[in-house]
């Protein structure tokens, strides 16, 4: 059964940095892709950051580009999002999300949530001014 767990969340100034983490059990993450996305209240679930398999490929809304990191660690079947120069538009519950399938670059660069099968149950990020 895949399962993802996120973690790292909190509240920071604006200006802060967090780093979250995905876990994951059930799957290898060297055989799945995987999206960072965020829905703040009353607003759609929208893509922040996407990896391919194995780390291959990254791509990145422009609205956290230069200002967030996703990456991977193999060994520990983990998932990261770095996230620096925070801004109260950061504002979010932050989830992660894995597909096995929808894993080209067609899919990952348009960081649509229905493009990805499994997600966690989110994490709270606040970001005050």
């Amino acid at each position: 059964q895949v399962q993802l767990v996120e973690s790292g969340g909190g509240s920071v100034q604006a200006g802060g940095s967090l780093r979250l983490s995905c876990g994951a059990s059930g799957f290898t993450y060297s055989n799945y892709c995987i999206g960072w996305f965020r829905q703040a209240p009353g607003k759609e679930r929208e893509g922040v950051a996407s990896i391919g398999i194995g780390g291959d490929r990254t791509y990145y809304d422009d609205s956290v580009k230069g200002r967030f990191t996703i990456s991977q660690d193999n060994a520990k079947n983990t998932l990261y999002l770095q996230m620096n120069s925070l801004t109260p538009d950061d504002t979010a519950m932050y989830y992660c999300a894995a597909d096995r399938d929808r894993c080209s670059g067609f899919w990952l660069m348009r960081l649509r949530p229905t493009a990805f099968s499994y997600w966690g149950q989110g994490t709270q990020v606040t970001v005050s001014s």
